[in-house]
């Protein structure tokens, strides 16, 4: 229960539209996620705002494939 505190937390961003986007992924998708998308989740959360939501809107290219992945997720919801 802490850590989903603490990662919803973290999900609290500068911009609006990015603590809506993660804090929708989080109620969607975070659940499922493996090892790997969480590691990649965390890297994303480690972001600056603007470079994140510029991944998260597509206009800057993600650095692994596993991250596409996760980008894809995110903006799916």
């Amino acid at each position: 229960m802490k850590d989903m505190e603490r990662l919803r937390w973290r999900c609290r961003r500068g911009l609006l539209e990015l603590d809506i986007v993660l804090g929708r992924f989080i109620d969607a998708h975070y659940a499922q996620l493996d090892e790997a998308g969480l590691r990649a989740f965390d890297v994303l959360l480690d972001m600056p705002d603007n470079p994140l939501w510029d991944m998260i809107s597509g206009r800057l290219e993600a650095v692994s494939g596993e991250q596409q992945t996760l980008l894809e997720k995110i903006r799916a919801v």
